[in-house]
């Protein structure tokens, strides 16, 4: 999580900055990320997540508090799960996974799992672009892989539909 202070962002329209999901994806996935690492509870990392001040964090758009909470919610009641979707699909055992991609991971395969109004490929986008941001020099090529292999799972009835 090295370049979180950096200003660094995803791009978007440089305009209009990163979207209210966006904002709420980074914010979970550095509480997933301390949870992971450092442990904690719901409620004290929820609030963390939300403190919404400008100045101290640098973000100017405020985070969309549903998708936040709930996107945190699930991935921490559901991790155990999560990993047992995501283990076919990696190239080691999750323990060895980096914090950093674990997180990202669980984020994206809760999305997959459970945000079936939001598109599979949106779902992938958006991990990969945390990886971009925050994971390892290549880890943004590990996470579109494994998730893009969740998504044959969990997303069939969609990837079907586009001829996949």
């Amino acid at each position: 999580m090295s370049e979180a202070g950096s200003g660094k962002r995803p791009s978007g329209d440089a305009k209009r900055g990163p979207s209210p999901r966006r904002v709420s994806r980074e914010r979970v996935l550095r509480a997933v990320y301390q949870w992971l690492v450092a442990g904690g509870d719901y409620a004290g990392l929820l609030v963390q997540a939300e403190v919404h001040d400008p100045e101290e964090t640098g973000d100017t758009t405020r985070p969309h508090e549903g998708f936040l909470r709930e996107l945190l919610d699930g991935v921490m009641k559901e991790t155990g799960q999560l990993d047992i979707a995501l283990a076919p699909h990696l190239d080691r055992p999750v323990a060895e996974l980096s914090p950093v991609e674990h997180a990202i991971l669980l984020i994206g395969a809760y999305e997959l799992s459970h945000s079936l109004n939001v598109p599979y490929k949106v779902c992938i986008n958006e991990a990969v672009e945390l990886a971009k941001l925050y994971g390892g020099t290549d880890g943004h090529k590990f996470v579109n892989g494994v998730l893009d292999k969740l998504a044959r799972v969990t997303r069939t009835v969609e990837l079907e539909a586009e001829g996949r």
